[in-house]
């Protein structure tokens, strides 16, 4: 009959087996934070690539709100004015080059447009994540005080136009298109001798009569333009601040 032998088979201490149980948990382990090494160098790499191209969108938005804050600082000062002067006189008590000058800002046109491609982008893609939590809050800030911002305009458009057509009725748009040339010529830096020459002036108006004006300035006065200007001086500051910690977390 043939015998069939069992290998022998030796047994592992419990030492051994708690060495193994070691290795594998520290291999595991290891691997487990070498993986979460890896993400977050693509992480930081992928965020500093949106870093660039926002702070680049924010620089492009302060060029565009420091002219935003002039125009409207402007032309809130010259409507200013424009009350001042017909609070305390009838509007043929005034020489009419002074309407005409002061009574172009109440059309102002100017808005203003944030440059949002890369946050629009970080948006939809779920990667405003990316950034720590106090930049995510900045961030999130400044398109709150965009949308506020646009909110303002929208409700201004109707305004805006009914402005334009009580004011075609008053002034002729030959002379009302002489001013604007006037100031198109110097901008913030207006030619002094120019407008002087002009408001000293006393070209005819299609209107003169109280009620006429009384009307304009109520449209203007809803224009709200010393909030836009109050909102301009915040965004720029926003942007501003948010450019100097993107440098900073990413040192661009």
């Amino acid at each position: 009959m043939e015998v069939h032998h069992h290998p022998h088979v030796e047994k592992k201490s419990l030492k051994e087996y708690f060495l193994e149980f070691i290795m594998i948990f520290l291999a595991v382990t290891l691997g487990f934070i070498a993986e979460n090494i890896r993400e977050e160098i693509t992480d930081h790499s992928r965020a500093k690539i949106y870093a660039v191209a926002m702070v680049d969108d924010l620089k492009a938005d302060t060029t565009e709100l420091n002219f935003y804050y002039k125009y409207w600082e402007y032309a809130s000062k010259n409507v200013d004015t424009l009350f001042q002067l017909l609070e305390v006189n009838d509007p043929d008590q005034v020489p009419s080059g002074k309407l005409y000058w002061y009574g172009l800002f109440g059309g102002a046109p100017e808005i203003f447009i944030p440059n949002d491609a890369t946050f629009q982008q970080m948006k939809s893609a779920g990667a405003l994540r990316l950034f720590n939590n106090d930049l995510m809050h900045k961030v999130a800030k400044y398109d709150q005080l965009n949308r506020t911002v646009k909110t303002y305009e929208q409700q201004d458009e109707g305004t805006y136009q009914e402005v334009r057509k009580v004011r075609s009725q008053i002034f002729y748009f030959q002379i009302n298109k002489t001013a604007n040339d006037i100031y198109q010529e110097g901008k913030f830096f207006p030619n002094r001798i120019r407008i002087d020459s002009f408001t000293k002036s006393n070209p005819p108006l299609l209107r003169n009569d109280r009620a006429i004006f009384n009307q304009y300035l109520e449209l203007v006065r809803s224009r709200f333009m010393s909030s836009k200007v109050i909102f301009a001086k915040i965004l720029l500051r926003q942007a501003t601040t948010l450019i100097e910690d993107l440098k900073k977390e990413y040192r661009l």
